[in-house]
């Protein structure tokens, strides 16, 4: 979930978490191909609960209905090539399910249909255009799929929707928006997108800082796409992408004012408000802003000399996603964020705004062994090695519905901070999957001991297992910056 909301089971010598099987299913998976995927999807007319597992032969399809009993069942064979993934699902009009199979180098897609009453499949072809340059993003929605694209040499973006078999293709255009740095120098749309790769923000769960430090990055909403970019210490520039007219309004947000100049800034939206953060060897800032009219709602500084009085958790330094360090003066904090890239993650939930600030660096390394390796690189033989190290700084803070810093020394883990600590100390959980409903979770994974998938609901607060007693911890934990609750593993 992030970084700090797991503060309590970071440092404490015991944590109480909580979660029930709704259901398992023996499944033989061969978990250790490169092509065993899972997705864990709910079709919102309905509030099926579909399970899509696949290896390197078949497709399992699980079908659960809201009150998660198991439906249907389906095995297929695998008939598109191998050495394609799992890119995503839409729910047809007439409940049956597509899945969307992406090539290697993402010039195709296969689209396989699977009617489960009568055990039977078939497949679509759909090729991306020859000046489709890349990928950016895929995503759902309202049981379609989307994949946002960028066309070569084109100052647009183009939006692929998948929905009952067809697609349409929506395009916004940028060639009237200008891109400066706080230097004054101007860039292309192109550029800025080609090296700064937009970044997908989940918007109903916590985003770790590896992907909040991005300067930029999207949210989806229900009509509309933002675009938040923050190559421009001075300001953040806002889009708004209208799915329905396809009309694209740009927004300006100054930046927290520095009295030296800042190396970074970055921004994140959340439930319409737009949070802003700065800093260097000498201050923080943050400011909380109404993205509709622009109204700062909550601006703070802090010096290096100032004790950060807004925190529920230590200042923490992470180096290559070991266990953290408590950093004991704001001075040390800002000393160790200032390398860094400022960073900002943003989780609304029950009316509280569990709020992680920090920042994140990802280094490469390039190592040689020998004199081979070296001339290696050079084209004469031998092969170098890179070593890829990370570092990131953080604390933690809550907010109320007011914005109003919430003192809690300390509280009960949310139901995502429980399946963060189940999946740490479970070794025989592969293929997980995390999908948020209405008032829980469900986490689904296969269970490479048992053979079987398996879901679990995980709720917020203190929940004891069957038998009434508590799960007891008595070692410490992190999670790695780069854990997706999204993704298949």
């Amino acid at each position: 979930m992030k970084k700090l909301l797991l503060i309590s089971l970071l440092l404490s010598k015991s944590v109480l978490i909580g979660q029930t099987v709704l259901n398992s299913f023996p499944l033989n998976l061969n978990t250790s191909s490169e092509n065993a995927q899972t997705l864990n999807v709910e079709d919102i007319k309905t509030n099926d609960i579909y399970v899509f597992a696949a290896d390197d032969k078949n497709i399992n399809i699980l079908k659960y209905n809201k009150s998660l009993f198991l439906t249907s069942q389906f095995t297929d064979s695998i008939r598109t090539p191998l050495n394609r993934s799992l890119s995503g699902y839409s729910i047809a009009d007439d409940g049956n399910p597509l899945l969307y199979w992406s090539s290697s180098n993402t010039k195709n897609l296969k689209i396989v249909k699977y009617f489960l009453d009568s055990k039977t499949s078939r497949t679509l072809n759909f090729d991306f255009p020859e000046n489709n340059e890349y990928i950016i993003t895929s995503f759902q929605k309202n049981n379609a799929f989307y994949i946002l694209g960028k066309e070569k040499g084109q100052k647009h973006l183009l939006l692929y929707e998948f929905q009952n078999g067809k697609c349409e293709i929506k395009m916004f255009d940028f060639s009237d928006f200008n891109f400066q740095t706080e230097r004054g120098q101007g860039f292309t749309f192109n550029l800025l997108v080609r090296n700064y790769p937009i970044q997908k923000i989940e918007s109903d769960d916590f985003n770790t800082l590896d992907k909040t430090s991005g300067i930029n990055k999207m949210y989806v909403l229900d009509d509309h796409i933002i675009l938040t970019f923050d190559y421009n210490t001075q300001k953040t520039q806002v889009f708004d992408l209208n799915l329905q007219t396809l009309d694209v309004i740009e927004k300006t947000f100054i930046q927290p004012s520095t009295k030296k100049q800042a190396k970074s800034a970055n921004s994140f939206y959340s439930d319409g408000k737009l949070f802003q953060i700065k800093a260097n060897n000498d201050e923080f800032l943050y400011d909380i802003k109404d993205f509709a009219s622009g109204q700062i709602l909550k601006s703070v500084s802090v010096s290096k000399n100032d004790t950060i009085r807004f925190k529920n958790s230590p200042l923490l330094v992470q180096a290559n996603n070991q266990k953290p360090q408590e950093l004991k003066t704001t001075a040390k904090f800002l000393k160790n964020l200032s390398d860094l890239s400022a960073g900002i993650s943003v989780f609304k939930h029950n009316n509280k705004n569990y709020v992680t600030f920090g920042g994140f660096v990802e280094y490469v390394f390039t190592n040689y062994n020998s004199l081979d390796d070296v001339l290696g690189e050079f084209g004469i033989g031998g092969r170098p090695y890179y070593d890829i190290q990370n570092k990131m700084v953080f604390f933690d803070s809550t907010f109320d519905s007011n914005l109003n810093f919430i003192s809690t020394k300390q509280s009960e883990p949310l139901a995502i901070d429980n399946i963060y600590y189940y999946l740490s100390t479970n070794k025989n959980v592969s293929l997980q999957n995390i999908l948020k409903l209405k008032d829980y979770y469900i986490l689904s994974y296969y269970d490479n001991t048992l053979r079987q998938f398996i879901l679990r609901k995980f709720t917020d607060g203190i929940i004891r297992e069957d038998n009434g007693n508590p799960i007891m911890n008595k070692s410490v934990f992190s999670k790695p910056a780069s854990f997706d609750p999204i993704k298949s593993r």
